[in-house]
């Protein structure tokens, strides 16, 4: 039998998303070779999949991942502060639960964030951009960690380190000095919350001050903005606006947003959608963290991508989380009621192809020549594979991962 026909692992009678019908997924060295109706040819390894979905590896665009299994330090202040009426005390959250911090060492923290990676893992969520504090309280202690965790998990998943901002710029005298070093630690991408300082000229300083890092060092940029029930809120406005004047069109991720659902409709119309459009700003959801959120359809009717992230995992905002983003994905379904058949489709993309967009990913997706990172789930139609939101088995590089 001639080599073209031999391959390291054959998927048989895989069903991919927007297409009829089964098809195999033939994969060499680590990537896809072939796809289609593949006979008479060999595998050193064959999954079945029977008419079951195969995706392209789950990607998750917005994780905490030094706060990961750090509820159990602090009391639920923070979650019913975040939780309250219009999210009118969100900004009391996030300094109920910087209480956390004075735990931080690497050795404590390096053990939770493996065990949140070990998760990621078995649920093919094998690409995240994860947060990491850096501010007068964490130091840079929670940014070590994670990247100490990158470094220790290189061949098993694609981890982008943001170094984060958390509790503000202006108002933390720390941070502008701590963020530089972070950067020249090796984080990957600048990360800010603009929306928490004290009036627009400090936000707008914010804004400025994560644009000038990420100009310096070539880096995107990540902030989460207007996290409130705030209607006169406009940090997304301002991320946009310099994205445009400096260049980095496209290199910008907007983060929660849950402002979105009480601004004016004429403003987000006339103002705010033309203007991420125009600064290729897509938003990153995580619908059940919080009491308020954007509305995916709207956003897709002004031509404004979306996608979803995991949030947390058992930290002072929320206890649940499993890094399984079918499950987050099947919680958005609920929250946002996205209930059609084609919305299922959607919800799915929005935790692959559009986060994959959203990161920057390459080379990203079930083509040949790319990368053989796949998930076999349980179902055969995206409300099956929501309904179940059980990933049965994980491709790494052409490599199994969790068994069949």
């Amino acid at each position: 039998m001639c080599l073209e026909n031999r391959y390291d692992l054959l998927v048989r009678e895989a069903r991919l998303l927007g297409f009829d019908g089964t098809t195999d997924i033939g994969i060499k060295a680590g990537k896809i070779s072939a796809i289609g109706k593949l006979e008479n040819c060999e595998a050193s390894e064959m999954i079945e999949a029977k008419g079951q979905l195969v995706l392209p590896a789950f990607v998750n665009a917005h994780f905490h991942l030094c706060k990961v299994f750090t509820l159990d330090w602090v009391d639920d202040a923070a979650i019913d502060a975040y939780h309250a009426p219009g999210m009118e005390n969100a900004g009391e959250a996030i300094d109920l639960a910087a209480r956390v911090k004075a735990h931080y060492s690497e050795e404590v923290l390096l053990p939770q964030i493996t065990r949140a990676l070990e998760w990621a893992e078995r649920y093919g969520n094998l690409f995240l951009r994860v947060f990491a504090d850096v501010d007068g309280k964490a130091g840079l202690t929670g940014l070590k960690a994670v990247l100490k965790a990158k470094e220790l998990f290189a061949d098993r998943l694609e981890l982008q380190v943001v170094a984060f901002a958390q509790d503000g710029i202006v108002r933390e005298p720390e941070a502008t000095a701590l963020m530089e070093e972070a950067m020249q630690l090796g984080a990957d991408v600048v990360g800010g919350i603009p929306w928490i300082e004290d009036g627009s000229a400090a936000q707008q300083a914010h804004v400025d001050e994560i644009f000038r890092l990420a100009l310096k060092y070539d880096a995107p940029v990540s902030m989460l903005l207007d996290d409130a029930g705030k209607p006169d809120l406009r940090t997304l406005e301002m991320m946009c606006r310099k994205a445009i004047e400096t260049g980095w069109q496209g290199r910008c991720l907007a983060h929660h947003c849950r402002a979105l659902n009480v601004y004016p409709s004429d403003y987000k119309e006339e103002v705010l959608y033309p203007l991420m459009r125009d600064a290729g700003v897509g938003l990153v959801s995580n619908p059940h963290t919080g009491p308020m959120h954007a509305d995916p359809r709207e956003l897709e009717a002004s031509g404004v991508d979306i996608c979803l992230g995991q949030d947390d995992v058992t930290d002072a905002y929320y206890p649940f989380g499993r890094n399984n983003m079918l499950e987050v994905a099947f919680l958005a379904a609920h929250a946002w009621m996205l209930t059609r058949r084609e919305e299922g489709d959607k919800l799915l993309e929005m935790v692959t192809s559009r986060a994959a967009k959203a990161m920057g990913l390459k080379a990203y997706g079930i083509e040949e020549g790319n990368e053989a990172n796949l998930v076999l789930v349980k179902g055969d139609t995206a409300r099956e594979a929501l309904r179940f939101h059980e990933p049965l088995t994980v491709i790494r590089k052409g490599r199994i991962v969790t068994p069949a």
